[in-house]
């Protein structure tokens, strides 16, 4: 399915607000109703629209720390790598997993209740031999610059 400019412009105002109402997005993207609740039907359908969900202020929590891990595997062949993302899919401090040229392989990121929390996960997956050679860690300090949302309208009018 090819997106035209309407469904861009659905997909932003969702991405903007996911608990907009149909008629509110009809209005918003000058369509009516009925047709705008078909599209977004269609786009749920297709895959584009994978669910909607809450956005949480991680400060308000309390205490945490957020730490991207530059993780280089041993090995290179599929099945290593198989391995070490069939493990560390299941550590719920692990947020985001990034495969990435350069010279590292992962690229992830963790957010913890603290570094005690944080190098406690790390010594378990070292300990638990998923092919990890070497990780590197970035504290992160501030996030200044935090966006929830995909540039979708400069992505498609390139």
């Amino acid at each position: 399915m090819k997106l035209d400019k309407i469904d861009i412009r659905i997909l932003c105002e969702l991405q903007k607000n996911g608990r907009i109402s149909n008629v509110e997005l009809a209005e918003l993207i000058n369509l009516s109703p009925s047709p705008c609740l078909m599209r977004v039907k269609r786009l749920q359908t297709e895959g584009f629209i994978t669910g909607y969900s809450a956005q949480i202020d991680v400060a308000k929590l309390g205490q945490t720390l957020t730490v991207f891990a530059e993780i280089t595997l041993k090995n290179h062949r599929q099945i290593d790598f198989a391995r070490f993302l069939t493990t560390i899919e299941k550590i719920d401090s692990v947020v985001e997993c990034h495969l990435v040229s350069g010279g590292y392989d992962y690229l992830v990121k963790f957010i913890t209740a603290g570094i005690s929390e944080y190098q406690a996960v790390m010594e378990r997956l070292v300990e638990m031999d998923i092919g990890i050679d070497k990780y590197f860690s970035f504290v992160v300090l501030k996030s200044p610059i935090v966006k929830s949302h995909l540039p979708l309208e400069s992505i498609f009018d390139s």
